[in-house]
């Protein structure tokens, strides 16, 4: 796939937004309305830009993590903290629909942009604030990190073995979720706008987009009071359900009910289980989830996982092999699904990253910016802002920009 000049069709076409975002979960929101046509201006420090850029492995200057999550955007370097960077971000902002910041809660304010100053730069503009724990309440003012919103969520403690300690999700989910959550907020106040000519003030924290995600958990914990147990593989409502071991190493099978489960059997030819006492009914089977796990493992186990693959998909059997990533960016599946794409760079890399999981028909996301370089636009967007040339040059000696 090759940059090129940003299709006008897009979902997002003609939407501007004011990036003020840096590692993780602002920028994440920001990459997926630039993907789908927004013309994002990622705002950074002079000289330092995003800490992401030095983080993640380092090709020939460039992080690849940073080009994943920021491609599509323009770089302006400002310094913000001073009156000349102030004034310029003010004379930026009424030329913005949205503005996305994930600073913590009341610095807006102490820059002089809270909700209500930014009505006055553009009545109608949406802000989204991305944050660690909202913009009320007692946690307000705490830093947060992915790690903490994982512990703080109860996510942490319902993850791994029973046996085992309160384990974590590897990648940074909360950061994601949130990222997703403040995308979405978005472009549901672009809509509302749409119809009322009124913006909005979104935020979105991630502690509360970790505990969106707790699903069935919550929703037994609010029934019952009582607190979940950590299952590993296994479902916490639904046996047999989980990872088998096989002649050659294990595979994922998911019958997630009754009729899935009859299925199972047929594939397994595991029919006398139909009648069996204690694998009656769903609630039976989580009762003696130890022991139908042993006989469906025992029969697994006679076959190569490719064997049982094939098999328990004839019979319409969820299942799947673990893969790790080498696998999964060699599966025809993901191939034909496009999420792995190979992007240039000016430096003249071909950048991999991911692709994209939104699949439009009329109007397909495409990667039509590599990732910038730091400061990369801050001559046109000032330019366009009425700057002089000559005070951009002073601009620049000072280290304003």
């Amino acid at each position: 796939m090759h940059p090129s000049e940003q299709d006008t069709n897009m979902p997002l076409t003609g939407i501007r937004v004011l990036d003020l975002t840096r590692i993780i979960s602002g920028p994440y929101c920001t990459s997926i309305l630039a993907d789908m046509g927004a013309e994002v201006i990622k705002i950074e420090t002079p000289g330092e830009g995003d800490p992401v850029r030095r983080q993640g492995v380092i090709r020939d200057g460039l992080s690849w993590y940073f080009a994943n999550y920021n491609r599509n955007k323009k770089s302006v370097t400002l310094d913000l903290y001073s009156q000349e960077g102030k004034d310029i971000l003010r004379s930026l902002i009424p030329r913005c629909d949205v503005i996305i910041e994930n600073y913590r809660p009341g610095i807006m304010e102490k820059m002089g942009l809270g909700s209500d100053a930014l009505k006055v730069l553009r009545p109608d503009i949406i802000h989204c604030s991305i944050n660690g724990f909202g913009t009320s309440g007692p946690y307000r003012d705490r830093p947060s990190f992915d790690f903490i919103a994982q512990a703080m969520s109860g996510f942490m403690s319902l993850n791994g073995a029973e046996s085992d300690p309160p384990m974590r999700a590897a990648p940074p989910i909360s950061d994601l979720i949130a990222g997703m959550n403040g995308a979405l907020g978005v472009m549901a106040a672009l809509l509302r706008r749409d119809r009322t000519g009124r913006g909005d003030t979104i935020s979105v924290s991630l502690l509360s987009s970790m505990i969106g995600l707790l699903s069935f958990h919550a929703a037994n914990y609010f029934a019952n009071g009582q607190l979940p147990a950590r299952t590993g593989n296994d479902h916490g409502i639904v046996a047999p359900y989980g990872l088998f071991e096989t002649a050659d190493g294990q595979v994922a099978i998911a019958p997630s009910n009754d009729a899935m489960y009859e299925k199972l059997l047929d594939a397994l030819e595991l029919q006398e289980l139909r009648t069996h006492p204690d694998f009656q009914a769903n609630a039976d089977r989580m009762l003696n989830r130890t022991s139908i796990k042993a006989i469906v493992e025992a029969r697994t186990r006679e076959q190569p996982t490719h064997y049982w693959i094939e098999r328990l998909n004839r019979y319409g059997v969820p299942c799947g092999p673990v893969m790790n990533l080498r696998e999964v960016f060699a599966d025809p599946q993901v191939a034909d699904q496009e999420m792995a794409i190979d992007v240039p760079h000016p430096d003249g890399q071909q950048v991999r990253m991911l692709g994209f999981p939104v699949k439009f028909t009329e109007a397909p996301c495409r990667a039509y910016r590599a990732s910038p370089e730091l400061g990369a636009d801050t001559d046109d967007v000032l330019t366009e802002l009425g700057l002089s040339r000559e005070y951009i040059a002073q601009l620049r000696q000072a280290g304003k920009i």
